[in-house]
């Protein structure tokens, strides 16, 4: 799930701060409509020169920021691999769209990384990380794989967050790690007949063969679910993760078109920052997803198809920043 479709669901007047705001709180079942302003393997340095993930419209960075480092963490499924950036201040975790990888990060965590310890995992059986035994896991044994890779490099009540596969397992990691938040940009809220379609026809086998179609039909795969304006260094990023995976670029796919979050969205008693792409292909989705969660705000990117993070990695950026920030400045305060 890291495609954007067409239709535009109302939105409200942005704020300055180049995002729409809404909140909801919801208490004692009723909703209330109130608004307001183990163990890890020793990381080494990855030099990101040249090699960003790309992004939209997006001034490079030049001031100082931290170097991004790679590392893996033990887990019983083997290793996961991850990306950290920062040294210091509230730990964020953040997890990935399906088929890609912690690189769809890459331009956000250095922008993270300045006041606080943001890492980016790759999703097991994606990216470098190794997979699962087989193709028939779920999301919450998924889950449980990241919390383990978040605990063994020592991370305490992180802000989790997440992209359409990942916004799901930022949800469902959240069982098994204390947290102090959920950011999810686009929450797979399907109905039984969305689901029923995904997995009927979103991902057909990968015609790898000796001529190279699989890499036209990976291009024109991006080309239709993102659009054909993608920038192309945001092209040859989501088609080499997915020629990477080719032969189980569906197991990850499949297991978040067979999970329902509501219940553990619902449950999840931490506040929920909805960080979405205006025209994101769940968009439409984020008003269940207001009523469903305990505490929940709206931000909306404005004029985004969808991938806010790698369209715009300043603006997704900072509102998750302000969102950190807040919470850590809230429970310190207690």
């Amino acid at each position: 799930m890291g495609a954007a479709r067409p239709g535009r669901p109302a939105r409200a007047v942005p704020h300055p701060d180049g995002g729409d705001r809404h909140r909801r709180r919801r208490r004692a079942g009723a909703l209330l409509a109130h608004r307001r302003p183990g163990g890890a393997r020793r990381p080494v340095d990855r030099d990101r020169r040249g090699g960003a993930a790309p992004g939209q419209g997006e001034r490079r960075v030049t001031t100082a920021s931290p170097r991004t480092k790679g590392g893996y963490a033990d887990t019983d499924w083997g290793r996961v691999h991850y990306l950290i950036n920062g040294d210091s201040g509230p730990w964020i975790a953040l997890f990935h769209e399906s088929p890609l990888s912690s690189r769809v990060y890459e331009r956000v965590l250095p922008l993270l990384g300045r006041s606080a310890r943001a890492v980016a995992f790759d999703t097991p059986g994606y990216g470098a990380s190794d997979p699962p035994p087989g193709p028939d896991f779920e999301i919450p044994d998924y889950a449980g794989m990241l919390a383990q890779a978040a605990a063994g490099i020592g991370m305490a009540r992180p802000v989790l967050g997440g992209v359409h596969t990942g916004a799901s397992l930022a949800i469902a990691t959240a069982a098994h790690l204390p947290a102090a938040g959920l950011v999810l940009s686009g929450v797979p809220l399907f109905d039984a007949d969305e689901r029923a379609d995904f997995l009927a026809n979103w991902t057909p086998p990968a015609p790898v063969d000796g001529t190279g179609s699989q890499f036209a039909w990976a291009v024109e795969r991006y080309l239709r679910i993102w659009g054909a304006d993608v920038p192309p260094d945001m092209l040859h990023l989501a088609v080499t993760e997915l020629m990477r995976v080719a032969g189980r670029y569906e197991w990850g796919y499949r297991a978040a078109f067979r999970y329902d979050p509501s219940d553990a969205l619902a449950a999840a008693d931490v506040p929920v920052l909805l960080l979405d792409a205006e025209f994101d292909m769940l968009a439409a989705k984020d008003a269940l997803a207001m009523e469903l969660a305990r505490d929940a705000r709206l931000t909306v990117l404005p004029g985004l198809p969808g991938q806010p993070h790698l369209r715009s990695p300043d603006r997704y950026a900072s509102a998750l920043l302000e969102f950190v920030r807040e919470r850590t400045t809230t429970k310190e305060g207690r």
